[in-house]
């Protein structure tokens, strides 16, 4: 549910939510370069680096989102999630596995017992664009078939015109129809523009009862930079200061290596503070990135690299 320590009349109009989102402190862009940069200098002795991938790992969501997908891919990726390298029983599993709403049958049955929970994209995913009844009757199918998260797209054209009200709206219409299921808002950052834009996106989300806020869909660029998601986790953790709520953040889009996605753990340990370091609160959305984790995983422990072909393409 939203919220309940929004300021009074919030959503009463337009303005009222414009004067609001308006008012946040504005984003020192220059400043915010500045410390994700210094942050992505960080270094990771072996122990800590270690125990660094087996956190990334257990933050994946495991994703293929193509039209190409098959019963046999998700499958497949389905089996990757639950033993990642099959010759080592000590690799964790991944947190989710994320699909198009008509394959979450699939997942869910290859999942069954598993512990790696399925998530879906909805609402017209990734453009958005698509009457609201459509975008409630994809998320209820999804979580009908099993789906435990759902993935919503933010309709940037309302956002970006000004119509913040739409936006929330559509959003706290989507919560509802997600029942139990977590909801993850995609804000498309690479659409947004400015990094005020993702501040404000952030807590409209936020307030509107998001789950989770999420960069990207994956297919826009620029997606998980690390400036954005430093604007994001300072929401999240600013958000919880003024409403007691704690509210996950997941980077997508262009997350591909070992060093990626240390540093992001490294920003979230800085930024957010280590009650985030949980895959309860920041996921990784990321297809290539887990045959890296292990590469990296397999030379610390032999001090010899698997190779790429040693694991399966995702």
């Amino acid at each position: 549910m939203p919220d309940t320590i929004s300021p009074p009349g919030l959503t009463a109009s337009n303005a009222s939510l414009r004067a609001y989102l308006h008012g946040l402190p504005g984003v020192d862009e220059v400043g915010a370069a500045q410390r994700a940069a210094g942050l992505a200098t960080r270094s990771i002795k072996t122990t800590a680096k270690a125990q660094a991938i087996d956190l990334a790992i257990r933050m994946v969501d495991l994703t293929t989102l193509e039209g190409a997908d098959t019963p046999g891919k998700v499958r497949a990726l389905a089996a990757k999630a639950v033993h990642p390298d099959p010759a080592d029983p000590s690799v964790p599993r991944v947190a989710a596995v994320c699909v198009y709403s008509d394959r979450v049958a699939i997942a869910v049955e290859a999942l069954r017992g598993s512990g790696v929970a399925v998530a879906s994209v909805a609402t017209a995913f990734p453009a958005g664009r698509a009457p609201l009844e459509a975008k409630l009757a994809d998320t209820r199918q999804a979580v009908a078939d099993g789906a435990a998260e759902i993935d919503m797209v933010i309709d940037r054209g309302a956002f970006l015109s000004g119509d913040y009200l739409k936006v929330y709206e559509e959003i706290t219409a989507v919560k509802e129809a997600c029942g139990d299921a977590h909801l993850k808002v995609i804000l498309e950052t690479g659409e947004l523009v400015t990094y005020d834009n993702v501040r404000r996106a952030s807590w409209l989300a936020m307030h509107a009862g998001a789950d989770f806020i999420k960069t990207s869909t994956g297919k826009v660029s620029p997606a998980a930079t690390l400036p954005v998601v430093l604007v994001m986790l300072e929401a999240v953790r600013d958000f919880r200061a003024a409403t007691g709520r704690r509210i996950g953040v997941k980077p997508a889009g262009g997350i591909r290596t070992t060093k990626d996605a240390v540093r992001n753990l490294v920003l979230v340990n800085e930024v957010a503070g280590a009650d985030w370091l949980d895959p309860a609160y920041f996921r990784i959305g990321a297809s290539s990135l887990l045959n890296d984790l292990l590469m990296q995983r397999t030379k610390l422990a032999t001090g010899v690299y698997g190779g790429p072909d040693y694991y399966t393409l995702d």
